[in-house]
């Protein structure tokens, strides 16, 4: 094949592959990353056939490990983890450390070094955020909650890993490893204290992250509001990659982070910004198609081999998840005082392992601390626990059945009081939460119930004339336009009245009216003056936003432009009126 093909070779392969052995999977009721990894192990080097360029795959899986941290950022809510921190906090830093031991236990069984338990332990302990959103959908737990609780645990999970690697580096040669980059006898050395590595790693860290907290907020928000009014989809697609990746690779250069944490901050930052939701919905098509290629390229890792030649240690490593996971957070969840139900749910939820796994294992024999049969080990382990996954649940759901039927009638369920706290928070998160959304909604909804002009506009369009508009209230008397002034923008009345005070004349608009158009369509001077006489809220587009958004929806303009037609119409038949009467 063509030297100058292999990358497009390999992306096509990658793709069509995967497409089929997803679907397959999901007609078997399995989560389609089951499907992706396979199609990875059929054009790995363990397998006859075709072989993707490692290489390249290596890099574009790294690329799916930037997008899925930025949306992992984007769609970290604060509220909801507070609502649940009782639970989640203590479950799950409980259960990274002792699966962690547990994993350290193993390793030290088949003679590996402390480095390589630690890894081996913490790829093991955290769960996969695909699969545990699929199988709370797939049972309508996702907003009850006993799967709130899930999903916190496994956003304290999530947050633990982003430390784990910070850290992982700067604790290497203490493990028995070696530093970034010393492999090959040319990466910085670590003839230094401990200590001191420690502290300017922190250091760095704690650098960018003060960065992106002051500065991203207003930066990014900035920048994005400068790419929206352009009025370009593409433009704004391109903004918010080129922030997730561009935020990655910078926060790498200069202050020495991993990718995955520069991405986290940069969708963390974006999160809580009027532009988040937007972003989500453009950047999500690229993080699955990157995320496939991600889960591909770590399928392409995987030697099937050791499920013959270490057949025992996949045994051991798969209870480790299946089992000692599921114990342990079920114990947690009842020292907690929660009732058995949740700890049944939450465990079951957390019953495999997913991205941070392949991740932390990809660390981990960077720095010499995980052997290569320890990555097969943990990939193995996802592949069996993600496919066991269903088949715990149903375990799950008969134990419940069994501890419900046992219980004598009038029985107060163990756990009720911290239940009806739990409840009581996570209600008011929900409240918060969907106030936020309706916010957002009616926002999009009242816009074009309010300004029947842009009911033509589709909702993806109005969400996008949102974002241009400029927001400015008025009290009473406030003079909002001088005759003879440039036109500067279109006036939309939301909320109140005004008055325009042309050729002897007063005409009074009110809410869902808008004023100032005819000047910006005509290029001439304001004609006008236009008093606020109520309390006014007023959406402002601006003329650049306005001539740029208009000549991508031309219908819309020519809906301004009769719209004028008539004002001026009406306007001269009143001055025609007025002169006959004198």
């Amino acid at each position: 094949m063509p030297h100058d093909v292999t990358l497009i070779a390999t992306v096509s392969i990658a793709f069509v592959l995967a497409f089929v052995f997803g679907y397959l999977a999901d007609r078997l009721r399995l989560p389609p990353l089951v499907g992706y990894l396979v199609a990875g192990i059929f054009v790995g080097p363990f397998t006859p056939g075709f072989v993707a360029d490692g290489g390249l795959a290596s890099q574009l899986a790294e690329m799916g490990v930037i997008l899925l941290m930025f949306g992992v950022g984007l769609h970290f809510s604060a509220s909801d983890l507070l609502a649940v921190k009782g639970v989640a906090i203590p479950g799950a830093i409980g259960q990274i450390v002792l699966a962690t031991l547990l994993g350290v236990g193993l390793s030290s069984l088949w003679g590996w070094g402390i480095g390589a338990g630690v890894v081996l332990g913490l790829s093991l302990s955290v769960a996969s955020t695909v699969v545990l959103l699929k199988a709370l959908e797939e049972r309508n737990l996702l907003n009850t909650p006993d799967g709130r609780v899930a999903i916190g645990w496994l956003i304290v999970e999530d947050l633990v890993m982003v430390l784990a690697l910070v850290l992982l580096p700067a604790f290497s040669e203490a493990l028995g490893g070696h530093a970034p980059g010393a492999a090959d006898g040319h990466g910085p050395g670590a003839d230094g204290p401990i200590a001191l590595t420690l502290a300017i790693t922190l250091g760095k860290v704690g650098a960018f992250a003060a960065l992106a907290i002051i500065l991203g907020p207003k930066v990014v928000p900035w920048l994005l509001a400068k790419v929206a009014r352009t009025g370009s989809r593409e433009l704004f697609t391109l903004s918010v990659l080129a922030v997730s990746l561009g935020i990655a690779y910078g926060s790498a250069v200069v202050f020495g982070v991993s990718f995955a944490l520069g991405a986290f901050f940069a969708g963390v930052v974006l999160s809580e910004s009027r532009f988040s939701h937007k972003a989500a919905e453009d950047s999500m098509p690229l993080q699955d198609a990157f995320s496939v290629l991600f889960f591909v390229s770590v399928g392409m890792l995987f030697d099937p081999s050791i499920l013959v030649r270490e057949p025992l240690a996949v045994i051991a490593v798969v209870a480790l998840i299946v089992l000692g996971k599921s114990l342990i957070a079920f114990g947690i969840v009842l020292l907690l005082r929660y009732p058995a139900g949740m700890g049944l749910s939450v465990s079951a939820s957390l019953a495999q392992i997913g991205e941070f796994s392949f991740i932390l294992a990809g660390l981990g024999l960077s720095l010499g601390l995980l052997p290569t049969e320890g990555r097969d080990l943990i990939l193995a382990g996802a592949i069996l626990s993600i496919i066991l996954n269903p088949l715990v649940f149903l375990g799950v759901d008969a134990i419940r059945k069994n501890l419900q039927a046992r219980r004598p009638a009038g029985a107060v369920p163990f756990g009720s009081e911290n239940f009806a706290s739990l409840q009581e928070s996570l209600a008011e998160a929900k409240r918060r939460g969907e106030e936020r959304e309706q916010a957002h909604s009616l926002q999009i909804q009242a816009l074009a119930n309010t300004f029947p002009v842009l009911g033509m506009l589709d909702s993806h369009d109005q969400e996008r004339l949102l974002l241009l508009f400029q927001p400015k209230t008025a009290a009473p008397g406030d003079r909002l336009i001088r005759r003879g002034d440039r036109a500067n923008g279109v006036f939309f009345i939301s909320s109140g009245a005004v008055e325009v005070h042309t050729d002897g004349r007063t005409i009074r608009l009110e809410a869902g009216t808008l004023f100032g158009e005819m000047a910006l369509l005509s290029g001439r001077r304001r004609n006008a003056d236009v008093t606020a006489v109520d309390y006014c809220k007023l959406l402002i587009l601006e003329r650049r936003d306005f001539n740029q958004f208009t000549a991508h929806h031309p219908k819309l303009r020519t809906a301004f432009i009769e719209m004028a037609a008539r004002r001026r119409e009406m306007n001269q038949q009143a001055s025609e009126e007025a002169a006959a009467a004198v």
